[in-house]
């Protein structure tokens, strides 16, 4: 048997590789199986003086509040050390359907900011997606779990490992990863029954960069010592009723050099936007960067701190943002932004640090399988890159144990 910790994009992906090869599989998840469209109850609160981390407790990880963005990164740095994905990436963008969607759901507020960074002389493109829409109805509440299913979530793939045989633990945390010669031999979790041991020599920690770093160092692993979390602020102003509060979320993207911008609704943009403005009123532009691997993780906390080339980052976004919205007819009096978030915490148990090309690390049976292993801020949404990784993790997997 297996023991996935975690059932967000990595730890979904690598147990329904697995329960596809008849392998026994227990996924082990913190957090409730709550339906999607009730995602936005189960964000935690990680937020310290620098920034701002979302992230969900809840089966299917982040990937149910995310927007559906299914941008193909890091294939060449992964190539650089040694991991070939490119296959995997070709097989995660079919198995989602991943693809630009229709005009049908390119609302007014994206047109604009395509054809406004196009008019500054921008590369811009329709964002990459694995939404289905026959099922989208175009309200706008992506990132608070997609009222109609309309999107791939981590949960679609733990319902299929289940309908396999895998079994799911929810509302379970582990505690403790359990070792005996440098050899993993179980887990330590906790119930609302109380405390309770599972034996198993192959485990996949798959819990987040945060928790699984957390659950490396208590067995005296060097993780946590570098964090990313891609930061991010957007930036937004009034042109009365473009109604971009009701389309799909970040539906179009500019890559910079260092930057990625793409239209966003924030409703702290219309709380910052003066009187008797409505959600409807507000055209708003994501501003992302890859950052620095500067923060770390000290007693359970996350430690995060912003760089210069950080801040200068953010800011020369945030100017490339204000023009587009700008030329988009935004009144430039009331543009605003918001305060920094983050949403892409990684990095904390890097290739070549802390886990091998096979993500596996220096414990005999102990695997990493989620952001953790990715060494550098890619600036853009990681899921099929994750996706990526735990499909070739779980193809190991099975070779191993087969």
């Amino acid at each position: 048997m297996v023991l996935i910790v975690g059932s967000g994009v990595g730890g979904s992906m690598v147990a329904l590789e697995l329960a596809k090869s008849n392998i026994p599989v227990t996924i082990i998840e913190k957090g409730p199986f709550a339906k999607v469209k009730d995602s936005a109850n189960y964000y935690n609160d990680e937020t310290n003086e620098n920034i701002d981390l979302l992230k969900t407790t809840i089966v299917g990880g982040s990937s149910v509040v995310a927007a559906g963005n299914g941008v193909r990164i890091l294939e060449d740095e992964m190539a650089k050390i040694g991991i070939d994905i490119s296959k995997e990436l070709d097989e995660i963008e079919e198995l989602l359907a991943i693809h630009q969607l229709n005009d049908s759901h390119i609302g007014n507020g994206t047109r604009k900011f395509i054809e406004s960074a196009k008019s500054l002389g921008l590369n811009v493109m329709k964002m990459p997606k694995f939404i289905r829409e026959e099922d989208c109805l175009k309200c706008g509440k992506c990132a608070w779990g997609c009222p109609y299913d309309a999107k791939w979530s981590a949960q679609d793939f733990i319902k299929q490992a289940i309908e396999l045989g895998a079994n799911l633990m929810d509302n379970a945390e582990v505690i403790e990863i359990i070792t005996q010669d440098n050899k993993v031999k179980g887990l330590k979790i906790k119930t609302k029954n109380g405390e309770e041991i599972i034996d198993d020599e192959t485990i996949v920690l798959a819990a987040g960069a945060i928790d699984s770093a957390i659950l490396l160092q208590k067995l005296g692993l060097k993780a946590g010592e570098k964090l990313f979390v891609d930061p991010f602020v957007t930036i937004g102003g009034v042109i009365r009723d473009i109604g971009y509060n009701s389309e799909v979320s970040m539906n179009a993207l500019h890559i910079g050099r260092n930057f990625v911008l793409a239209p966003h609704y924030s409703m702290f943009i219309t709380q910052n936007a003066g009187e008797n403005v409505n959600p409807g009123d507000i055209l708003g532009i994501m501003v992302k960067i890859p950052d620095d691997t500067l923060g770390r993780i000290v007693n359970g906390k996350v430690i995060k701190k912003n760089t210069t080339k950080d801040i200068r980052f953010i800011a020369e976004g945030a100017a490339t943002a204000g023009a587009i919205l700008t030329a988009a007819g935004v009144d430039p009096t009331t543009i605003t932004s918001t305060h920094l978030r983050a949403a892409h915490p990684g990095g904390t148990a890097a290739i070549g640090d802390v886990v091998d090309t096979n993500l596996k690390t220096e414990i005999d049976g102990l695997y990493v399988g989620d952001a953790s292993v990715i060494p550098k801020a890619p600036g853009a949404p990681p899921i099929i890159a994750i996706l990526a990784l735990a499909k070739r993790l779980g193809k190991h997997l099975v070779k191993e144990l087969s």
